[in-house]
């Protein structure tokens, strides 16, 4: 249920609103692609989720019931900063507990934002079972104007339940490479095959967002072309294009104008990047269709694109969009964070992720909880665990993050709290992203790059290329704890994140977490003070923290692993078996011994004819 209080805030001059939604979030029954019904995560009983649409200003409250019955989840609402609220920002174990089975948390805060978002389930792996949907921010002051408003969300889809996925496919030592599991279809808004119905003559405004798992997807119209007005949430000065790349978890927002007619209707052409599979199998259909309807009643053709011709299109570089306020480039940075990208092996066999050899593995604490109990420590790294891979960030300092690449696939990175200026990449956007694949990985050369934009393009979700880098600045101006990570789901599953720590001590001292938060925690017994390691006495002492799994010796490989696993299973099915044979004699001998003598010889006869012996 949705429900809406408007407040009057004379002082201001304007209206805002309370918007408050009631989810209860239960399993339901769907089938999206038309090919598989299977249970999928919904609300009040419903999937599609509700789509959230709230004005600039406005108070969100929602009220979450977890009714799954058999596994926590949360809520992030992606790209709201969250500023003086940080708890709200629903990533588990970094800034809040998951929430049981049976309980009930309330997330409630302010939009003082703009544009196009999106919430999802931040508890584990559970979002790409279709815990997702659009969130919307309203703005009577945008700088566009436009007549009518679609909202479109891209997705991945899998017919399989993605925990089951997870342990069996992706996270298992027969799967040492770490290839992402292959999605089953891919939807359009939780569908396919759907029109835009459109009139002549007229602007709207399309929200575009990739809420998959996995894979991004190039986006096109047949015909048309149309203006570049925001990305994640920033507006910025309108630019002409024809095609987008969309990655997991980016959002675009185009203005497209209709044509003077009503006879035609024309393909809206979404491709996902195969370049990301390992794989494609015969039955999985990259390119899908639907439209841009002028007329109900005429043709709706398909579009005429094959799929090896995917990697021939060139969408538009959003490193190269100008934002609306003219924010400049940041001054030199106070800090720079300098992490490779790896994926490699441990000891269980498992293909892991690491930012500069550390896989992230969540603390017995969520961090957020750790810096407002860990008093003056607060400051220090080490009371966060080694294993989340923390960083103290002062506060208002210029903060730059260089990420380098030595993985042969490219990674959507999204940081918690913040949009942050794009101010160099290599390769080149694109298809040229796989220009370096032939040789060793390029990394930043801070003596060596090119010129950086005088006004660089913001957003939150920013793709790394395969083995090249990028570079991103922003102002550590908002307390909190903040995750940045990969938003390809499984790479986040096997480690590839760490946590800022911005402003502790400000933190501190104006964030109070709510009380249903806290006994949230107490039912899912976890506790709400201490170190990663939930030391209460002393927050230096980590010798309990969770960890990633140990190296593999030297010498050893993943096949060598892989080898050794499956010699020892091999082995242990011998000895079974050498023990099924040798109890069949000894009953084979029991038996014999209850047939007379005189009968004896011709059994022997018998089983020696039907049963000879093998080498």
């Amino acid at each position: 249920m949705k429900r809406f209080l408007v407040l009057a805030l004379a002082a201001l001059g304007c209206q805002a609103k309370t918007v408050t939604y009631d989810f209860n979030v239960t399993w339901v029954t769907a089938n999206p692609d038309g090919l598989a019904e299977r249970k999928v995560v919904g609300i009040n009983n419903q999937w599609p989720l509700p789509l959230i649409e709230v004005d600039k200003g406005d108070q969100l409250v929602v009220n979450m019931h977890n009714g799954l019955g058999d596994r926590p989840c949360s809520i992030h609402w992606h790209g709201m900063f969250q500023n003086t609220t940080n708890y709200m920002d629903g990533a588990s174990m970094v800034t809040q507990c998951p929430v049981p089975p049976g309980q009930s948390m309330t997330y409630n805060f302010t939009v003082n934002q703009n544009g196009t978002y999106w919430y999802h389930c931040h508890t584990d792996y559970c979002y790409p079972d279709g815990y997702r949907q659009a969130l919307i921010v309203h703005d009577e002051h945008a700088p566009f104007k436009f007549d009518g408003e679609f909202t479109v969300t891209l997705s991945d889809w899998y017919h399989e339940m993605v925990d089951g996925i997870l342990s069996a496919e992706f996270m298992s030592v027969y799967n040492p490479t770490g290839a992402e599991p292959i999605p089953s279809s891919f939807l359009f808004n939780d569908t396919m095959n759907t029109s835009l119905p459109v009139e002549p003559n007229k602007t709207y405004l399309i929200r575009l967002i990739n809420i998959s798992a996995f894979v991004a997807q190039y986006f096109y119209i047949e015909g048309h072309t149309f203006k570049i007005v925001e990305i994640d949430g920033v507006y910025t000065e309108p630019t002409e294009a024809d095609t987008l790349y969309i990655a997991v978890a980016q959002r675009y927002a185009i203005l497209l104008t209709t044509k003077n007619e009503t006879t035609t209707n024309y393909p809206i052409v979404t491709v996902a990047d195969s370049a990301l599979l390992d794989g494609i199998p015969d039955d999985l259909q990259l390119n899908n269709t639907n439209w841009l309807e002028y007329n109900k009643d005429a043709d709706h053709p398909q579009a005429t694109i094959n799929v090896t011709d995917a990697t021939e299109l060139v969408p538009f570089d959003d490193i190269t969009l100008v934002p609306v306020d003219k924010m400049e480039l940041l001054p030199e940075p106070d800090l720079e964070i300098n992490v490779t990208v790896i994926m490699n092996n441990l000891n269980t066999g498992f293909s892991y992720a690491f930012l500069n050899n550390i896989s992230y593995t969540q603390p017995k604490v969520p961090s957020l909880y750790t810096a407002m109990s860990a008093g003056d420590l607060a400051t220090n790294n080490e009371v966060y665990g080694e294993f989340t891979h923390p960083m103290v960030l002062n506060h208002n300092d210029v903060v730059q993050i260089v990420v380098n690449n030595a993985d042969g696939g490219s990674h959507p990175f999204h940081l918690h709290g913040h949009n942050f200026q794009v101010i160099d990449r290599a390769p080149p956007y694109g298809p040229h992203f796989y220009d370096f694949l032939d040789g060793d990985p390029v990394y930043y050369d801070p003596s060596n790059h090119t010129a950086f934009p005088k006004i660089p393009a913001r957003r939150d979700v920013f793709v790394l290329p395969p083995q090249g880098y990028f570079v991103m600045r922003f102002v550590a101006d908002n307390p909190g704890v903040w995750i940045f990570h990969c938003h390809i789901d499984w790479h986040l599953a096997s480690g590839l994140a760490m946590i800022l720590i911005e402003a502790p001590e400000q933190m501190q001292e104006r964030i109070k977490i709510p009380q249903d938060h806290l006994d949230v925690c107490k039912a899912a017994g976890i506790l709400t003070n201490g170190n990663a390691a939930a030391d209460t006495a002393n927050f230096l002492d980590l010798k309990n923290q969770a960890a990633q799994p140990g190296w593999i010796p030297d010498g050893f490989t993943a096949r060598g692993i892989v080898a050794l696993v499956f010699s020892i299973l091999s082995a242990i099915i011998g000895i079974i078996s050498i023990v099924i044979y040798g109890l069949a004699d000894v009953k084979n001998k029991q038996e014999d011994e209850t047939v007379p003598e005189s009968e004896q010889g011709e059994v022997a006869v018998e089983e020696t004819v039907e049963n000879p012996p093998k080498s």
